[in-house]
């Protein structure tokens, strides 16, 4: 079975003439126009692209700016940690000490022996429990004061 051959049947190929060229003009223009449709859209789209590439690329150096900045305050953390360590084993220490010369003046009191306690020098190292420096309040963690 064979089938006849097809011919278009628009309005614009039935018509003779000057018609038939206006209808094809019209859709060449129309294809100009989507051809320039899908030239800016794809300008667009580069232009889209470029910017997310940069603003990636910017994202990474921030980033590894702000992973450098970790590190050195890891380390400096690190730092601050140890000597808080060697503070808190001479406090441990002096406490210790401390408190075993108070018994021993107590001793001599006890037994009588006159015993002079020379006044204490009005020094801010000399008393632990009060800081030489202005209170700072620093919003911290829950794990901030675990020892």
């Amino acid at each position: 079975m064979s089938s006849p051959s097809r011919r278009s049947s628009s309005p614009d190929s039935n018509i003779e003439g000057g018609s038939g060229s206006a209808g094809d003009e019209r859709k060449r223009k129309r294809m100009l126009s989507n051809r320039e449709s899908a030239r800016r859209s794809r300008a667009r789209k580069q232009q889209r692209m470029e910017e997310l590439i940069a603003e990636a690329s910017r994202l990474q150096a921030e980033n590894a700016r702000v992973e450098a900045q970790i590190g050195a305050y890891t380390a400096e953390l690190g730092k601050v940690d140890g000597e808080n360590a060697v503070l808190r084993a001479r406090h441990g220490e002096l406490a210790g000490r401390l408190q075993a010369l108070g018994g021993v003046l107590e001793i001599f009191q006890v037994a009588g022996a006159a015993v002079d306690i020379p006044e204490i020098p009005d020094d801010p190292l000399l008393r632990p429990w009060q800081s030489p420096f202005a209170p700072q309040l620093a919003a911290t963690g829950a794990d901030a004061f675990q020892f």
